[in-house]
């Protein structure tokens, strides 16, 4: 089987120094960029974080500090990155909850003006979630029948999520070979920001999905609670996620 693809659709994975999107940096990135006609490019790079890599990340991915010392960083990759998935849709695994805000918020920080907004997104953990309920390496087993080596590395994880998706395709016909379709079917909720602390309503309206405000519209916490927008700039939260509320406050102060 061939994906049927409008645009280019890469799959990635990112090996970082940590899970908080806000802190953490990326050590290495892995993509497999896949093209309509089938064609297929990848590449690996590491990434110096220009923080300690902590020993219980290491001992997932297995990368030292002394492996990515002399590594470019983010900041450095980042224009060169960006150009490779100019016009591409993104695919991973457990992607659209950690690998594409880490990104997003990777790309803010390096000062590069890349409209991730405009690509769709496929989940391939939640796709096997919801059918399935199980991990990467127990889906690689399960639909490729294969065991996953290397567990844990950018590259062999990367490869692994692009073999399943096509397994997934295989074993579920009411599954539509369509980005678009795709795209949907592996998302929870229409996120505002890619952390997913902002979501869309079912009338397309801006909610708060944490905290005490949870479940509110956003419009109506930033009029009754003066200090709210405040909190959330001042705070430990993704430069995304203050990104998307300053739009949403700077619009409605447009519509008063």
């Amino acid at each position: 089987m061939q994906l049927n693809l409008k645009n280019p659709l890469v799959f990635f994975d990112l090996e970082t120094t940590g899970i908080n999107i806000t802190n953490d940096r990326v050590v290495e990135i892995s993509y497999l960029k896949v093209k309509p006609d089938g064609s297929e490019e990848s590449r690996t790079r590491r990434v110096n974080p220009q923080i300690p890599i902590p020993e219980q990340a290491t001992a997932i991915h297995g990368i030292t500090d002394e492996d990515v010392k002399d590594c470019p960083t983010f900041k450095e990759i980042a224009k060169s990155l960006a150009a490779q998935i100019e016009g591409c849709d993104l695919a991973g695994f457990n992607s659209n909850r950690f690998d594409i805000p880490m990104l997003a918020e990777e790309f803010l920080r390096a000062g590069v003006d890349i409209d991730l907004n405009r690509r769709k997104f496929i989940d391939v953990q939640t796709i096997f979630h919801k059918m399935e309920q199980r991990n990467l390496v127990a889906a690689y087993k399960f639909y490729c029948g294969k065991e996953l080596m290397d567990a844990h590395s950018a590259e062999s994880d990367t490869r692994a999520t692009y073999e399943v998706l096509m397994s997934q395709l295989d074993r579920y016909p009411e599954l539509e070979n369509d980005v678009d379709a795709l795209s949907k079917f592996s998302s929870f909720n229409q996120n505002v920001d890619f952390a997913g602390r902002m979501i869309y309503n079912e009338n397309g309206e801006e909610v708060i999905n944490f905290g005490k405000y949870k479940g509110s519209l956003v419009k109506n916490v930033l009029k009754k609670d003066q200090g709210y927008y405040g909190w959330i700039m001042q705070g430990d939260f993704p430069l995304n996620t203050k990104q998307k509320l300053t739009e949403i406050r700077l619009r409605l102060k447009d519509e008063v």
